[in-house]
């Protein structure tokens, strides 16, 4: 495959709904792996695929990214939408590889993850039945590159964020919030006080969001 990814798999032969879930810059496959088991009480299966571009994070250690860093300016949006190629090809073999209900596929990211969810959701609105957005934001020259259709209307969407948060401020989430809600995105957004973070507070409400998003019309329909 592609990409180097952990997976958590639920009990059960499947297919299971699932959450693609990206990982921030600086990261690898192993970071939020481990969110599984506290998500929906472990009923969902999870894939953690790596960014492709290899980073430094110390003086022996090396992380991944999707795309560089922008250093304040506006990001590479070509980057970001190649990156997006890679994991559009990479759901496709874990399609083929492991028990996931197509229809009920989760797209998750935290941070420059949560860029790189925004480009799969927004322009693939038909792949994804949920979006949840951590700590991140949507920069506007990326909304410009998307072909975004009215299909995102009705793809329920979470943004949560830290009020204070060092690293992506809570201004530049409030403002994605509002490109978003132009959109007409069926949208919650919270905010946290904590920073560029998973709290123990917003992986409860993560959790009970998906429970109500995902899991219960599963219920409902069967």
């Amino acid at each position: 495959m592609q990409l180097i990814h952990t997976l958590y798999e639920p009990a059960g032969a499947g297919p299971h709904p699932t959450i693609l879930t990206l990982h921030g810059r600086g990261a690898n496959a192993f970071d939020l792996l481990g969110l599984a088991p506290h998500l929906c009480g472990g009923k969902l299966l999870m894939i953690c695929p790596q960014g492709p571009l290899e980073m430094p994070i110390g003086p022996e250690a090396v992380g991944y990214a999707w795309y560089p860093m922008s250093m304040g300016g506006s990001p590479d949006v070509a980057a970001i939408l190649s990156s997006q190629k890679l994991l559009l090809t990479f759901l496709d073999q874990c399609l083929q590889r492991y028990p996931i209900d197509a229809k009920q596929l989760v797209v998750l990211g935290f941070s420059q993850g949560g860029v790189m969810a925004h480009s799969l959701s927004l322009a693939h609105t038909e792949r994804f039945v949920a979006l949840a957005v951590l700590s991140s934001w949507l920069p506007k020259e990326l909304v410009q590159e998307l072909a975004i259709g009215e299909g995102v209307r009705s793809l329920p969407t979470l943004v949560q964020h830290g009020t204070q948060d060092p690293m992506i401020e809570v201004d530049r989430a409030r403002d994605s919030v509002q490109r978003l809600r132009e959109l007409r995105l069926p949208l919650t957004y919270r905010e946290y006080d904590m920073g560029h973070e998973i709290s123990p507070r917003s992986l409860s409400d993560l959790s009970a969001w998906l429970e109500e998003k995902v899991l219960s019309p599963i219920m409902l329909a069967t």
